[in-house]
This record gives structure tokens, sequence and C-alpha cells, in this order.
């Protein structure tokens, strides 16, 4: 277990799907960890396997107030998504020093391979679920800045590379 480096945009990488995972192995459980590592010394709510460099289908997610809930899956799909909408001050350790409000469904269903190796439809609400999609996002080659109109995406970049040097 370690905490890994974040990659920083606009590394291509960054822009890359990531691959399926086609089983859970004693490697996926390794980069799985390293994840909850570094998602904890950021500290974060989640994180995707190419956010550090890890081009599969991975994310982990930990929206609980106490910590140490941390839910890992791999090849993440939204089935369902709430109409509702949850708006929520997003950000990302690829781009520090900037953020966005972003509106997501409130609430959404997602099957996964959990870490026993089995397909879970589990249900993800408020932080949890605006979590759960920005990794999702991330694993498609999306970011969140991507979910803004062109003018506020083009503000927000400005920013971050002002804040960048």
């Amino acid at each position: 277990m370690a905490v890994r480096r974040c990659l920083y945009w606009p590394d291509t990488r960054l822009r890359t799907p990531a691959a399926p995972v086609a089983g859970i192995t004693d490697a996926v459980r390794g980069h799985w960890d390293d994840m909850i590592d570094t998602m904890e010394a950021m500290p974060g709510v989640g994180l995707a396997g190419p956010q550090i460099g890890v081009m599969a289908a991975l994310a982990v997610v930990d929206a609980s107030s106490e910590r140490g809930q941390a839910i890992r899956m791999a090849n993440p799909e939204i089935l369902h998504a709430s109409v509702e909408l949850r708006p929520h001050e997003e950000a990302s350790p690829n781009l520090p020093g900037v953020s966005a409000r972003i509106a997501r469904p409130r609430a959404v269903t997602v099957r996964f391979l959990n870490a026993g190796g089995e397909t879970e439809e589990r249900d993800f609400v408020g932080l949890w679920a605006t979590s759960v999609q920005h990794q999702i996002d991330h694993l498609a080659g999306r970011m969140y800045f991507d979910r803004l109109s062109k003018v506020k995406r083009d503000m927000l970049l400005r920013r971050a590379r002002k804040r960048a040097g």
C-alpha cells in the first residue's frame, strides 16, 4: 500500500478511457489499496485508476463521515439515475486549486464488480452518488469541468494555469 502521485492535467491519460477489468486479481487489490491510501492522503471522497496512471476501470469511493468505509469497484456502470439533480462543488487532484459547482443526479444505481469478484448492484445517494458519477466520468476519459459550459470551462482552466504559475 502506498500513496501514489496523481497525474496533472493535461496528461493525455486523463482523456483516455480505462480498460475493462477481466477479474479481481492480487494486482487489482494492490491498485485499490494504493488508491484508497492516495484518496485518504488528499483527502478526498473518491479516486479512479486513471488519476494515478492505472489505466484500468477501477474506482474507490468513501463519502462516509467516519471514513474507512471505502467501496472498491471494477467496471462500474450507471444503470439508473434520478431526475432530481444535486449541485455540489467538485474538484480534482489532477487540476489542483480550482473547483466548480456541478449538478448531477441526486441518486444512481450502479452495477460493478466488487472486491469479492461478484457483480453487485448498489444504490448511491447524495455525496456518495456524486462521487461515484465523478469517478465513472474519469474512467471514460472525462473531467468534471467537461460538464460546464465552454465559457465557464475556459475560465476554470485559465485560473488553473495561473495557479500553476
